[in-house]
């Protein structure tokens, strides 16, 4: 299979990466109009690069139009990943029109599994709203284990120990999450003791309107997207 990627930016590199640790059979060229990225994709994932998107898409296969999404009138395959899967723990949202066959989808399947996990949607819609949601998601995350860092700091912790405190408390929670596969509600109840610690957090997040400052966040993501997507 030859990948032709237009665009060799960060997310690119990441599904590149993924798919030559994963040893899928692909061949790929990029695509990119800067020198120095040109030469780090050559010399870092050892991928021919070009600064010809009509040689990089001569003979392909698949091409991967790695750019932003306002920036396309028209879309074959589309595909949402997040900024986790440059460590491989991605979670990528797409959608295939009815006009790509079956081989194709099935590779494109494995390429994002290199990178993370993969969600396939029958309904485009779905992935303007997993845009807000798990695209931007990995900025509100790291704002909250930001927030969690500072706050240690202020009450004493040395800076270093509250940012690994935080990160591995968001870390571990979603993983427990995942892997019990209970309700979060049903995980917060069990650490959260009447008239305890967690509680008395808890209750200053509910009153700081910490779930509906959520919810808008993705809402307002969400909106701004359908604005770009419209040209604003």
């Amino acid at each position: 299979m030859r990948i032709a990627f237009i665009g060799g930016g960060v997310m690119a590199q990441a599904i590149i990466a993924g798919v030559k640790d994963a040893g899928l059979d692909a061949s790929i060229i990029v695509g990119e109009p800067f020198e120095m990225r040109r030469e780090s994709l050559k010399n870092d994932l050892g991928v021919e690069a070009t600064d010809n998107n009509k040689e990089a898409v001569t003979g392909a296969d698949i091409i991967v139009l790695a750019v932003k999404p306002q920036q396309l009138d028209a879309k074959l395959i589309r595909v949402m990943p997040n900024t986790p899967a440059q460590i491989r723990k991605g979670i990528s949202a797409w959608h295939a029109s009815d006009s790509v066959d079956q081989a194709t989808i099935d590779f494109v399947g494995s390429m994002l599994k290199a990178i993370g996990d993969e969600l396939k949607f029958s309904d485009e819609k779905n992935i303007d709203i997993a845009t807000a949601l798990s695209g931007s998601g990995p900025g509100y995350v790291f704002v909250m284990i930001e927030a969690l860092a500072d706050a240690g700091v202020e009450l004493g912790l040395p800076v270093h120990v509250a940012r690994h405190l935080a990160s591995q408390t968001v870390l571990g929670s979603a993983a427990l999450q995942r892997e019990s596969g209970k309700h979060p509600a049903e995980l917060r109840n069990m650490v959260t003791s009447p008239g305890g610690t967690t509680a008395a957090g808890l209750a200053e997040l509910e009153n700081g309107a910490f779930r509906a400052t959520i919810a808008n966040a993705v809402r307002s993501a969400y909106e701004r997207g359908e604005e770009l997507a419209g040209g604003k």
